[in-house]
């Protein structure tokens, strides 16, 4: 079975390079699954680590946060989840860029719009695992992925506000 048949069943054939390299790989590790469900998984796991990554770090408390988040939501065994959160998160070291675009634009067209209210949810949750702050890049960069998955600000300060005591430009100097 090509690719573009697993993330699109009903879709026309085209050209497979034109696919994103991270879903396609992450949704191969997850091949026993329904094509979608793979591929919605693997853009989650994706974005989640696109956030951890914000500021050049993945840390041991993050990486443990996505792992949970990902059996919760995803409704997975742990092993498959941190099988797909340690390729997420290769893949988001060696990609990044374009293709953290290409993956937010994959997700928002597999998810429901409580799916991506959900996940707005848990990149404040993964941002926030390391020492309950939400730095100014993780911040930064849900913020555009809430504009990526077609958040206006509004909508995006009504779920950040549920974390702004965690957000490292409103806390307070020790």
């Amino acid at each position: 079975m090509s690719f573009l048949r697993f993330l699109r069943p009903n879709a026309a054939p085209r050209n497979e390079a034109a696919e994103t390299a991270t879903i396609r790989r992450i949704a191969g590790e997850l091949d026993a699954m329904e094509p979608e469900r793979a591929a919605y998984l693997a853009a989650f796991a994706y974005v989640l680590s696109r956030v951890a990554y914000a500021d050049l770090q993945i840390s041991h408390d993050e990486t443990r946060a996505m792992e949970r988040i990902v059996a919760e939501w995803g409704h997975l065994p742990e092993p498959q989840a941190v099988l797909a959160v340690e390729i997420a998160k290769s893949q988001s070291r060696l990609e990044g860029g374009t293709e953290d675009y290409l993956v937010t634009r994959r997700f928002r067209e597999l998810a429901t719009d409580e799916q991506r209210t959900d996940l707005l949810h848990c990149l404040f949750a993964v941002a926030s695992a390391a020492e309950d702050t939400i730095s100014a890049e993780e911040n930064a960069e849900i913020r555009q992925v809430a504009h990526e998955l077609g958040f206006t600000l509004s909508e995006l300060n009504a779920v950040r506000s549920r974390y702004a005591g965690r957000l490292s430009a409103l806390q307070k100097e020790p």
